[in-house]
């Protein structure tokens, strides 16, 4: 019979393997996204779109109630700078979004740029609002048709700050849920079902869909084409902001006219 001592293989510990380094899966760009903690589509829809290779995606998530009104909204700002800093530290990010369309607006953009600066100084900031208005730039549409889950006092808000950016919206709509987490299970039919309820109207010349819970990628496309109209989101305007300010130029087929859009405006 062999004995436990006899099997027993000879223990080898060998160090200062020789190794070559390349740029890693992030040779392109580096992209930082701070997403709620409520959040449950945004990521999801980034990896849909952000495929290509050496452009990779970097995530922390922002404490936040889901329960969404200016309080909870306001509450966020404490903790930009500090989540901005958790994402790859030490290493350089090209781009660092704050995932919040509403917040932003209750912030104000160029506070919430100040206090990714705080975090990432180096990286470009946006929002998704600032997507937004990139995208509607791009795309040359002036009068939007805005679509969100909000209740009243938060959507009185965001046309607000949308008119005060130089576009008109002459339609608005909203499903009224100020829970995020059902606001996140709206499903792609009735959001939309109401795109080309919002969209059908003469004076709309694209449609906007604020709010980083709702869900466009996957139905983009089949909606342009019903709607024969431009049709963005906060997660779609913000996926292709991102990447464009990253470097990354080429068109997407597959997403809606703003993915066949080369560059957008700094």
């Amino acid at each position: 019979m062999t004995s436990l001592h006899e099997t027993r293989e000879e223990f080898v510990n060998i160090k200062g393997i020789p190794f070559d380094v390349d740029e890693g899966i992030a040779g392109r760009a580096r992209i930082g996204l701070i997403v709620l903690a409520s959040d449950h589509t945004v990521e999801h829809e980034f990896r849909q779109v952000v495929t290509m290779p050496g452009v990779a995606l970097y995530e922390a998530r922002i404490p936040n109630s889901p329960t969404i009104n200016p309080d909870t909204l306001r509450a966020m700002a404490e903790h930009i700078a500090d989540r901005a800093a958790l994402i790859l530290p030490g290493v350089s990010l090209d781009v660092v979004a704050y995932a919040c369309t509403a917040a932003s607006i209750v912030l104000g953009e160029e506070r919430v740029f100040e206090l990714i600066r705080n975090g990432r100084p180096e990286a470009l900031p946006t929002t998704p609002i600032t997507a937004a208005f990139a995208a509607f730039r791009a795309l040359g549409k002036t009068r939007i048709g805005v679509l969100t889950p909000y209740r009243d006092d938060v959507n009185a808000m965001v046309r607000q700050y949308i008119v005060k950016n130089g576009f008109e919206v002459p339609v608005f709509g909203s499903f009224n849920e100020d829970d995020d987490n059902r606001a996140a299970r709206i499903t792609t039919d009735s959001i939309r079902s109401a795109i080309l309820d919002i969209g059908q109207h003469d004076d709309v010349d694209a449609v906007f869909l604020s709010c980083t819970s709702l869900r466009l990628t996957e139905i983009v496309d089949q909606v342009e084409q019903q709607l024969a109209k431009p049709v963005t989101s906060s997660n779609h305007a913000l996926i292709w902001h991102t990447l464009r300010l990253a470097g990354v130029k080429e068109t997407i087929p597959g997403f809606g006219m703003l993915y066949n859009l080369p560059a957008g405006p700094p």
